[in-house]
């Protein structure tokens, strides 16, 4: 497994055994369910990483294919060995389903409020600014 930091928005980026390549946001967005400790939040990210069960976690990505702004990808379909294939630009956690939504939500909010347009990947990527913390309001 390899770890490198590039970029303004600093991913982590981790090269699994099978060709996979996980990049984690470094200030995801979390939803309102999952406890704001760190160790809380790493531990999730390990778990989806070493492929342990999360079966009511969803991620939320860049969107990988055309022209969408995001997935939600529930974490039990990573445990699949060859899934995906292609490199995970994980931006957000959230718990259930409606979490991921309104964590999606949120997201392309704040796109639209910085940057007043909807090009959530040239946020992200360009750290224009900083996802809102653990603890402020929505």
């Amino acid at each position: 497994m390899q770890s490198v930091r590039t970029h303004a928005w600093r991913p982590v980026f981790r090269l699994h055994d099978w060709g996979c390549a996980m990049i984690w946001y470094e200030n995801l967005y979390i939803g309102d369910s999952i406890p704001r400790k760190e160790g809380k939040i790493r531990r999730i990210k390990w778990k989806i990483e070493h492929h342990a069960g999360q079966w009511n976690i969803y991620v939320i990505a860049l969107c990988r294919y055309g022209t969408n702004l995001l997935e939600i990808i529930p974490a039990r379909e990573l445990l699949q060995k060859y899934y995906p294939r292609q490199s995970l630009y994980i931006v957000g956690l959230a718990k259930g389903y409606d979490e991921a939504l309104e964590t999606a939500a949120r997201i392309i909010i704040d796109v639209y409020q910085h940057t007043g347009g909807f090009s959530v990947r040239h946020y992200i990527k360009k750290g224009m600014d900083k996802p809102q913390k653990a603890g402020d309001g929505a």
